[in-house]
Order: structure tokens, then sequence, then C-alpha cells
């Protein structure tokens, strides 16, 4: 789309409804307003997939005693896609799992190009920023995502449930991590296995070496692609696709699991951020990993059920939820003011003709009754019900009229 083209659509979506408005809404009413808030993200699988494993005991038995979402779905897919819209209510034209174009001023994001980063563009990402037009989220997705037979009719992904769909709408290159430091909070993104170096420019991880860009004190042989196991996953830490994180010292604020100022730092401390985004490393978030060992490896096969799974995949996963969620739960910050605990998965990996349910559970420590919702939700709900708990505006398709604060599980 040409550059006036965009320009022309962004008028015209100001003249419509709210829903089109590119950038931020009113703040969200009906969600209990909050002290901090804790997002664990998991990865690639269904709801029917966690619920009632044998192989997650921790996980099964939370989901028994915290308030429990059981019809949220994902709005997309890969991981990356899903990241975006958790923290920034937008694909933002970003439907691949490709890595930043670190530090590029010279390219122009998807939202202003409108030149799609779907899986057949492997360009680096360009750093997002300013306004334009996201990509539309077909109910079933036959160009993007597909699979099939060579010769043979494809098989589409569901994006959210088969029959729901977003259509691309003006839109805004910021997150919640921008909202936050406009309204002078806190915000941090915890990443299992960030190297020492940090994120800066950092695409893929052991949790010591890297495998671009290596300045590493080891000169021969160069860690590359081959021989470094990427447990720490940049599409899995979406503020640093963003310029304002980039270029702001924002990635100050992505750090690791471990250190002095890592989540596990943080939590004994009880000195904690507002927000915070968890995301464990590629073995213990459930995705799976080749080369790290037959209870990382990814799961024989998909179809959406509990057949073909990895069960030492799933049990790496329950425990490091379990380690997370009891060092929360362990921090003088979770007994200071109202907080909440989100676990929830990005996605479930393209099971095909399956809907993209995903377990999605809140745990506070004000709401007395447990409560279990079949209220229709997705990750444009979780986001503007956060923004909501913590007195920022709505953003993007967070505004949308037909995004639903979960109220019920939150508490009002």
């Amino acid at each position: 789309m040409k550059l006036h083209s965009i320009a022309a659509a962004i008028a015209l979506a100001a003249g419509c409804a709210a829903p089109a408005i590119a950038g931020e809404g009113q703040t969200p009413q009906g969600a209990h307003r909050l002290d901090h808030v804790w997002v664990v993200v998991m990865e690639n699988h269904g709801y029917g997939q966690i619920v009632g494993n044998p192989n997650a005991p921790f996980i099964n038995k939370m989901a028994q005693s915290v308030n429990l979402a059981t019809n949220y779905y994902a709005v997309g897919h890969p991981s990356l896609t899903n990241y975006l819209e958790i923290v920034g209510g937008s694909n933002f034209g970003v439907q691949n799992d490709n890595s930043p174009d670190w530090h590029n001023a010279g390219c122009a994001p998807a939202i202003v190009s409108g030149v799609i980063n779907n899986e057949a563009n492997p360009a680096a990402i360009c750093p997002i920023s300013g306004q334009g037009i996201d990509a539309a989220t077909p109910a079933i997705d036959y160009t993007n995502e597909v699979t099939g037979t060579p010769g043979m009719p494809a098989t589409g992904a569901w994006n959210i449930d088969g029959t729901r769909a977003v259509a691309a709408a003006a839109t805004v290159g910021k997150t919640i991590a921008d909202q936050l430091d406009a309204a002078h909070s806190s915000w941090k993104s915890y990443q299992e296995n960030l190297p020492p170096v940090g994120a800066d420019g950092v695409n893929n991880s052991d949790g010591v070496f890297v495998n671009t860009n290596d300045t590493s004190v080891l000169s021969n042989p160069k860690p590359t692609s081959s021989n470094v196991v990427a447990l720490y996953a940049v599409k899995h830490n979406p503020f640093a696709y963003f310029k304002s994180v980039q270029e702001n010292g924002g990635l100050r604020k992505v750090v690791g699991f471990d250190g002095t100022d890592g989540l596990y730092a943080d939590l004994r401390s009880g000195h904690v951020p507002a927000f915070s985004l968890i995301a464990p490393n590629q073995c213990n978030d459930q995705h799976g990993k080749s080369g790290a060992g037959v209870y990382c490896a990814y799961d024989p096969n998909n179809d959406g059920t509990q057949n073909g799974l990895n069960p030492g995949l799933i049990y790496r996963g329950d425990v490091a939820v379990s380690r997370i969620v009891g060092a929360i739960k362990g921090s003088r910050a979770w007994g200071e003011g109202h907080n909440a605990i989100v676990v929830l998965w990005d996605e479930n990996d393209y099971a095909v003709n399956t809907p993209n349910k995903v377990l999605t559970m809140v745990e506070t420590n004000y709401m007395g009754n447990r409560v279990v919702s079949n209220n229709y939700y997705n990750h444009y709900s979780l986001l503007k019900t956060i923004e909501g708990t913590l007195g920022l505006p709505c953003l993007n398709h967070a505004c949308d009229a037909s995004v639903a604060t979960m109220s019920d599980l939150f508490g009002r």
C-alpha cells in the first residue's frame, strides 16, 4: 500500500467508530485497580492439551483453585504475533517469527510501509513505530499459515475459533511499556537465559553465547546457529521489536531470571515493577527445541489432543510454572496492595481444524471466591483488562467495542 493510501485510510478511519481510530482510547472500566501484575506466557499448546494432562500436575491443581477462563482464545499465529497482541493490542503487520532489524532507522515498519511481515517475507522486522495499518486476521488463514500435500488443496490455520476474524485497522506503534513510561510507572520483561551481554542485538542465546553479532570472549570457534541451542528467543520478547525500547534505554528493562536485577532477585527484594512479562526459556515454556535433550524435544505430533505430546516437555513447563508462581507468592510484594498473576499460553501451534483456545488462569490476592468464566475473551481482552487495572488507556484493538474487559476474573 502506498503511503498516501495509508494516510487516506487513517483519515477515513478517524471519521468512523472508535475501534478504527489509531492509538489510545479511554481507560477501560470494570476491572479492579491493581498495584502489580505478573503475566507468565507459556507456549504452543491448546486448552485441551494442558487441562487434564497428568504430566502437568501443578498447572492442573492451579486451574482448579484460581480464576479460570474456559473460553479464551489466541488471536493468530505464530508466536511473535500473539506476544505483540498481548502487549500492544495489534499484530503491527507482523505475522511471522522473524528477528528485529536492530536499530535500523532507514527502514519503515510494516504499519507504515504496508508491506506485511508474513511467512513468505524473510526480512528482519523494522523497529516498530509511527502510525499506519496493521494486518487483518482472517478466521481461517489459507495464505500465510497453511499445511497440506503439494498439489492438493491447502488446509488453513484457524486463527481464533475458525469463525471470528479481525479486520485490519489504523494502529499506533506502541505497547503497554510506552504507556507505563508515560505514566511514570514501571515495567520489566523477564527472559530466561538472556545472555550476560543483555538483550541488545541478541536474537537467540543459550544463556551464555549468542548466535548473532557475538562479541564473547571466545574468538574461535565463533558460536553459530548450529552450535548454540536457542533457549532464549527474541520472538518471545515483544518489547525488543519497538523503536522506543531499542533507542531510549528500554532494553535495560529486559533482564534475565537470575542476576542482581533478574526475576528472582527482584522478587526476593520485593522491589517489583507494576507490570511484569515473564517468558521461560524454550524448554521450560513447553515450546520445545532440538538439540536440548529428549525432555525438551518438540512434540512428536500435534493434532490438538494430548496424543503425541512429549511428556517430558509438558512436565518441564509444569515445574517452571510452579517455581515462578511460588516465587511470586513468596515475595513480600505479593502481600502489598492488590495484585494478580496471569498464566496463559500464546497459541495452539497450528493444530489443524482446531480452535485456537488456550488455558488462561488468573490468581489474585484480593478475591475471596474462585470464578470459572465461559465468557469469550482473547489476547486483546487481557491487554484491555490490564490497562484498566493499571489506570492506562486502551490501545489499538484493545479499544474495539467487541473486546470485553475480563471483570469477572479480575474483580470489579
